[in-house]
């Protein structure tokens, strides 16, 4: 069962109560949501029933011959955002998308939607758990390209110890603590 959304999916139904829908066919027009979005699959929809100021936006699944759609989840609604209890009548279902569920560009070109982070500051308090970001893994450190672009490195925490402190260019300090341990070497030698 797949998610599927598609254009110019509308159908009529009089269906009353909460259960699932059952199609009587498409709007002059439109497809069918067996042709739209086919057997067993999940989709978003809207319903309504214009007459008695009714409505309903959720997510539901169609059954194996596409006859019906069991709404499982509400979004949003004319019943507080539950499940209505449609009244007699001739409704309308279709195939939408959410607004709670997209992600756009507004007017300045940003991006807008919920759960995402888009070149945003990210201050000191901050914090995102490496689950939710691609490909890092614990206890490794992160490295940026040159593109600002944030990835795993194969250096560990315990490797990041063993330079805790270093002041300037490592190969310096070993090159200063080389001539250190000769210049030692040769005052006893002598």
């Amino acid at each position: 069962m797949a998610l599927v959304i598609n254009d110019r999916v509308r159908e009529t139904t009089t269906t009353t109560g909460t259960g699932a829908v059952t199609f009587a066919g498409a709007v002059d027009g439109f497809e069918t949501f067996s042709a739209g979005i086919g057997n067993n699959n999940t989709t978003y929809y809207a319903i309504s029933l214009n007459s008695a100021q009714e409505f309903e936006v959720g997510l539901g699944t169609l059954n194996a011959s596409s006859t019906t759609l069991t709404r499982s989840t509400v979004i949003s609604s004319s019943n507080s955002d539950a499940a209505v209890d449609f009244s007699a009548g001739s409704k309308e279902i279709f195939c939408t998308l959410p607004a709670s569920k997209t992600i756009y560009l507004d007017g300045s070109g940003d991006m807008v939607g919920s759960g995402i982070i888009v070149n945003a500051n990210i201050d000191a308090n901050a914090a995102i758990a490496h689950s939710k970001m691609a490909a890092l893994t614990t206890s490794r450190a992160m490295v940026t390209s040159g593109s600002g672009f944030s990835s795993a490195s194969s250096v560990t925490a315990t490797e990041l110890g063993y330079v805790s402190g270093v002041s300037s260019a490592i190969q310096t300090q070993l090159d200063a603590k080389a001539s250190n341990g000769f210049a030692t070497a040769m005052a006893i030698a002598l």
